[in-house]
């Protein structure tokens, strides 16, 4: 079994919303992302989505957008994106999802020896313009993050792999620790995917090692729309 991530998607196919207005990266990006997803992955294979997978406000339409993927391999993971306005309640969202499609909400999900847990996340402490109610919602977050990671210790067996999906940065721009950082060294994550930048001034390193965690920065227009492997 291979996992690869990838997130941002921003999949628009009943009210489209065209991408390439944020410059030439955006051009054709969900092709390039399929011709390679088909390159890459076999049925076995785990792919990771961190987030802002569609722009539709209802979850009718959000699982139409889901249909774009629904005819590629592998198993696909996801979590919620600070865009993702359709995802609201999880039990119906899991109820609606096709075979092969899994949602994580503050919990985890077991791969043979790897579990995958997630949540939202949010902006963290040491941004330019945090602000109060950013620091409210980065400590909610952090508590639900905390509810994910302890699912996953309850679930763990010995030699089983953990990776953690959160759609916003764990970390500053200088890579300080943060509230998420402190809970992935606590509870032993091996690697973290998470998106929400983008740009070609953007100032992520696509790969991050940091006290025994590696954290992979997966936003489709970073990465070139092609899938990251991520290796444990």
């Amino acid at each position: 079994m291979k996992i690869f991530a990838i997130s941002d998607l921003h999949l628009s196919t009943t009210a489209p919303k065209p991408m390439d207005i944020f410059g030439t990266g955006w051009t054709d990006y969900i092709q390039k992302i399929t011709e390679d997803w088909q390159e890459k992955v076999s049925d076995d294979d785990l792919v990771l989505i961190a987030g802002d997978i569609s722009w539709a406000m209802q979850l009718e339409d959000a699982l139409k957008d889901l249909e774009t993927l629904t005819p590629l391999k592998g198993r696909k993971v996801f979590i919620r994106g600070n865009h993702d306005y359709w995802w609201k309640s999880i039990s119906r969202i899991r109820a609606s999802l096709p075979e092969g499609f899994y949602a994580l909400q503050n919990d985890c999900v077991r791969f043979d020896n790897l579990l995958v847990l997630g949540c939202r996340g949010w902006t963290v402490e040491g941004d330019k313009d945090f602000t109060e109610q950013d620091k409210k919602l980065y400590l909610r977050e952090r508590e639900r993050l905390h509810l994910a990671l302890k699912n996953a210790e309850k679930e763990r067996k010995h030699g089983d792999k953990l990776i953690a999906m959160v759609h916003f940065p764990p970390f500053n721009v200088k890579r300080e620790n943060s509230l998420y950082t402190d809970l992935f060294e606590r509870y032993g994550v091996d690697a973290v995917v998470y998106g929400h930048l983008h740009g070609k001034d953007c100032k992520g390193d696509k790969l991050v090692k940091k006290n025994g965690v590696v954290y992979y920065l997966t936003s489709c227009d970073l990465v070139q729309n092609k899938l990251v492997e991520i290796t444990l």
